[in-house]
């Protein structure tokens, strides 16, 4: 300009990018479905997982969401389909990647594991698989190549299945930004357990490449009667909503827990095989002492045979769904508190 001072060039808005997973390819605005492919069966029918990609109009980070990586956990099922309908694109900033079934044949056969596969049946165990590994292996590994090169933060919902109830809770690695996803879960979500070394699961996966995984708890088989299992999707979906509000995702204040615990999980066997009766009085999530009686174990005859006390000072987030049990199940699964996290 004569006579006065060039003005800067301003620098261009940052966009947001058409995000692909699998066959979905959302542009900005938009939502796709599509799967990630894995194999082809003799059939002739594709071995694949499903995905669901929500992109926003503005950049921002990818949020990803796992459910049933065990199949009779489909409690996250549930909440990805209700965050589904209620996050609009166009409201939001970055991207959100739900996953309703990571474990396809497993879900179809509501086992925790796939029943077509003998040697990795425990998906959660053995993540992230091999691309030349058996059948499970083999679908973990295609779901990990497009987490870890899409994804910024992850969380994975887990349930009591077949075998227990849980009560809301989150294992987390102690790195800041680990406790901070799981802060986000917000109310309700103040059982936040330590798992330091994780190994074999998404979670794990994550930390390995200094991104953030978390894994959450909630649901089971004593709670799969209509109103509670709808309770359940509903309380997993506003966690997820709150985790978009608290990243600046979604438009709205977050809310956080006020009683949020720091501990380490211990899962208490069965001494004895017989009925397995909860203490009259047990609660979820309560404070309780080292050596207070949990649980007891009677014999057929009504004699009994074994009691389950609190290992330490804590609290239970979990307990057996059956009452009929046999030496070595699972009966509890107990939140050892070692203080207050702020």
């Amino acid at each position: 300009m004569a006579g006065g001072k060039e003005k800067p060039v301003a620098k261009a808005a940052a966009k947001a990018k058409t995000v692909t997973v699998g066959t979905a390819k959302a542009a900005p605005g938009k939502v796709a479905r599509g799967a990630i492919e894995v194999f082809r069966q003799a059939g002739g029918s594709m071995v694949e997982i499903p995905v669901v990609v929500i992109n926003g109009v503005n950049p921002g980070p990818v949020f990803w969401v796992d459910a049933a990586i065990h199949g009779d956990e489909p409690e996250g099922t549930l909440a990805c389909q209700i965050a589904m309908r209620e996050v609009d694109p166009q409201q939001m900033s970055g991207t959100l990647v739900l996953v309703p079934a990571i474990n396809v044949p497993a879900y179809e056969a509501a086992c925790r594991g796939n029943p077509l596969d003998t040697f990795s049946h425990d998906m959660n165990r053995i993540y992230p698989g091999r691309a030349n590994g058996y059948f499970s292996e083999r679908v973990a590994w295609a779901h990990y190549q497009w987490l870890t090169k899409v994804a910024d933060l992850e969380i994975s919902i887990h349930s009591g299945g077949a075998h227990s109830y849980l009560a809301e809770a989150i294992f987390v690695d102690e790195r800041p930004e680990s406790v901070e996803l799981a802060t986000a879960m917000g109310p309700g979500w103040g059982c936040i357990m330590s798992s330091p070394n994780p190994k074999g699961n998404p979670m794990a996966a994550m930390a390995e490449i200094g991104k953030v995984g978390i894994t959450v708890e909630l649901g089971g088989r004593s709670a799969t009667s209509p109103k509670a299992f709808a309770e359940v999707g509903r309380k997993l979906a506003d966690a997820i909503l709150n985790i978009l509000r608290h990243y600046k995702m979604l438009p709205g204040k977050a809310k956080y827990d006020k009683n949020r615990t720091k501990g380490s999980q211990e899962a208490l066997l069965a001494p004895a095989s017989g009925l397995y009766l909860p203490e009259p009085g047990t609660q979820f999530l309560t404070p309780m002492k080292k050596d207070d009686v949990i649980a007891r174990i009677y014999s057929l005859f009504g004699d009994e045979l074994a009691v389950l006390r609190a290992p330490a000072d804590g609290m239970i987030f979990g307990l057996r769904a059956l009452p009929n049990v046999t030496v070595g199940d699972w009966c509890c699964f107990f939140n050892k508190v070692t203080g207050k996290r702020t």
